[in-house]
């Protein structure tokens, strides 16, 4: 069973994942988390792209027949670039969700909360000009976030503190719709929906995405029979397993052994044999 592979700068991707298996049962999948660099959001968008090709070739290695870029500003910064790349390869990139969030907004004014590679990205520009004439966007990229929520904490001071900063000054506007322009934003819907209030509709893109991978599985005759049953699911890191192994359960609902790979010269190698797996957790708290 060829899997699905995923990548994200970290956690994040797991929101993308969680959808996946929902829609997909059958599909076995490879999650790659590149936390020795986690943010992305930050980094000049070249260097991200290099990080994405080297991502894509490792999970190519490993059998992958469909590539998720679950990490929005990858798939600004390098989305295109892959598919020149890898020609033969069908990927599944994150964009911003403007066109439904433009459809549905009734005053006109959306609220929109991603990172600076994402917005920086020719992507989003282009969405903007296709799908948003006539809507005011308000834009924050929530500085700390994603690392709040790499650290695990979804509904604690900082994390409120960040998103009450970006948030009030788009609900004075009159806002009525959120965006989340980033994978790792869906962790923390519960406390943007206590802050909005229920007068505020906030757009997952997960679920697109996972019905847009359904569609090219099908369309690559690539998709796994259910009779096959639940697929397997491997967790890769560059940074910490013990980190990714204590994530799961909480942002996935499930454990998992976690390997690690490491970066040498812009590449990924892995560890030698015996070293590098995080067991996951023998009584996890889901």
């Amino acid at each position: 069973m060829r899997p699905i592979g995923i990548f994200d700068s970290g956690v994040g991707g797991l929101s993308v994942l969680r959808s996946l298996r929902q829609l997909l049962p059958a599909e076995a999948v490879i999650y790659l988390a590149d936390q020795a660099h986690v943010p992305y959001g930050p980094r000049p968008l070249e260097e991200v792209r290099v990080f994405s090709e080297q991502i894509t070739r490792y999970l190519l290695g490993e059998g992958a027949k469909l590539v998720v870029v679950a990490c929005n500003t990858a798939s600004a910064a390098a989305l295109q670039h892959l598919r020149q790349a890898f020609p033969g390869v069908p990927f599944v990139g994150m964009e911003p969700a403007v066109k439904p969030a433009a459809e549905q907004t009734r005053t006109g004014k959306v609220g929109v909360l991603a990172t600076p590679a994402t917005f920086q990205g020719a992507l989003y520009a282009s969405v903007v000009e296709r799908f948003a004439q006539g809507v005011l966007l308000l834009q924050s990229t929530c500085p700390g976030l994603v690392g709040q929520i790499e650290a695990g904490d979804l509904d604690g001071p900082l994390t409120r503190c960040i998103l009450e900063d970006a948030l009030q000054p788009m609900l004075q506007k009159g806002i009525d719709t959120v965006v989340l322009g980033c994978t790792h934003y869906p962790f923390v819907i519960p406390l943007i929906e206590e802050i909005a209030g229920p007068q505020v509709r906030v757009i997952d893109p997960a679920p697109a995405v996972a019905r847009q991978v359904r569609r090219l599985l099908a369309e690559h005759d690539l998709r796994e029979p259910v009779e096959t049953g639940a697929g397997q699911y491997r967790f890769i890191t560059s940074g910490d397993p013990a980190a990714l192994s204590t994530a799961l359960p909480r942002l996935l609902g499930e454990a998992g052994d976690v390997e690690r790979i490491f970066w040498e010269e812009n590449r990924l190698v892995k560890p030698t044999p015996g070293e590098g797996v995080e067991p996951a957790p023998a009584s996890p708290d889901v």
